[in-house]
């Protein structure tokens, strides 16, 4: 009996396998041509890192080639004939104006000629690198702190003013799907990467100050190497994360003339039961993107430009750009009528990478507290891709109602 049923079982016709609807493999299929591109990116960054190491390597090395020469001889007095005829030591401040040390920040340093591959090191003295010296140790760390300082403390005084914004209808037991899962892989991938930037890059500029009286030098010499090997290595992941946000968001993101009125009303964040129409992305979320967009593309370029040195002259491709359009840069002692040097340009993308990079902390500081702490209900819309549907309403009201006509258009009518 036993087997006669399994044979009967057997025998009865199978279901037929569910066919995935057009809409839904078109779908799959643009899902698997992003997955593609972003892998083959990855690699294709991965590749160019090596290929710089192994450049960089080459050029750093110190041993003069097979075939250099000299034309240095000994003098008289057992010494080589040095430019000036000098053949004593002189005096320190004879030495340094000599080899250029009184001259201007804008005029060229004292240069010779050398048989190693690295030619910049024939200049001796460069009298901007003091300059650059001073604002890398001076003004840039000292002030560059009062953005995000004056961020953290806005947002206290905002938090203890306000208080924590909490959905005015009550939490509803209705969930709306916001973000899927490829959406939220980029925005994690952007945000723990940015983040590890952050930490490590300002560890490079101000933990000699803070950190190194700390732990000491040889705990803080392993940190700034490791942290220094981070930074350079997790740009790539920051780099593929900006543009997968960039793609998959730009279209929601274009401004509207009812993005004027969120931001005359402060989104409703300052009073209640006022809440301007925002669709899928309200005017400060808005703002929040092309800042991320534009100041992450310029860390960015300037980032490579550090990885790649003296390979991309961008600095001073974009100071003769600003003297063919007759805009100046006097107001901050720069004269875009003067060429920039090899040297000059690292220094200038140092200065830029620091001071783009602590606004856009700032920045980001803010998005984590409105999305956190802030605002209840927001951080669902990362974690579980699926967000309250009260919270929805208030402050996503047209893109609720354009995913229930979609909805509705979709189910069939009974």
């Amino acid at each position: 009996m036993p087997r006669s049923s399994e044979r009967a079982r057997a025998a009865e016709p199978r279901p037929a396998a569910r066919v995935p609807s057009p809409r839904f493999e078109r779908r799959r299929k643009r899902r698997l041509r992003v997955a593609i591109g972003a892998l083959s990116l990855s690699v294709l960054l991965l590749a160019v890192t090596l290929a710089s190491f192994v450049t960089m390597a080459d050029a750093q090395s110190v041993r003069p080639p097979a075939n250099a020469v000299t034309n240095s001889t000994p003098d008289a007095t057992g010494m080589e004939s040095v430019p000036g005829k000098i053949t004593q030591p002189p005096a320190r401040a004879d030495l340094w104006r000599f080899v250029g040390g009184d001259r201007g920040p804008d005029e060229e340093g004292f240069t010779t000629t050398v048989s190693i591959p690295n030619k910049l090191s024939a200049t001796l003295v460069q009298p901007f690198g003091e300059e650059w010296r001073l604002l890398r140790r001076g003004p840039l760390p000292e002030y560059g702190l009062i953005i995000p300082a004056a961020m953290i403390l806005a947002l206290a005084a905002f938090y203890l003013i306000r208080g924590r914004i909490r959905i005015e209808a009550g939490p509803s037991r209705n969930r709306i799907r916001r973000f899927g899962g490829f959406e939220r892989f980029g925005h994690w991938l952007l945000a723990v990467s940015f983040v590890a930037l952050a930490l490590t890059g300002l560890n490079l500029l101000y933990g000699r100050e803070y950190i190194l009286p700390l732990i000491g030098h040889e705990a803080y010499s392993l940190t700034a190497w490791w942290g220094k090997w981070v930074h350079n290595n997790i740009a790539w992941a920051f780099m593929l994360g900006l543009v997968l946000i960039f793609v998959m968001w730009v279209g929601r993101n274009i401004p509207h003339r009812r993005d004027l009125v969120w931001l005359m009303k402060g989104g409703g964040l300052f009073s209640k039961h006022s809440h301007p129409d925002a669709g899928k992305f309200n005017a400060g979320q808005k703002l929040i993107f092309w800042s991320v967009i534009l100041l992450g593309a310029s860390l960015s370029l300037s980032g490579i430009a550090l990885l790649f040195p003296f390979q991309t002259g961008l600095m001073g491709k974009t100071f003769a750009f600003f003297n063919d359009i007759g805009l100046s840069l006097s107001f901050i002692g720069i004269d875009v009528s003067q060429p920039v040097t090899a040297l000059q340009e690292m220094q200038y993308q140092t200065i830029w990478h620091a001071a783009v990079a602590l606004v856009m902390i700032a920045i980001i500081i803010a998005h984590i507290y409105i999305g956190t702490l802030g605002m209840e209900g927001a951080f669902d819309a990362m974690g579980s891709g699926d967000v309250d549907l009260n919270w929805a309403r208030e402050h996503h009201n047209l893109w609720v109602d354009e995913v229930s006509a979609r909805t509705s258009r979709r189910t069939p009518a009974e």
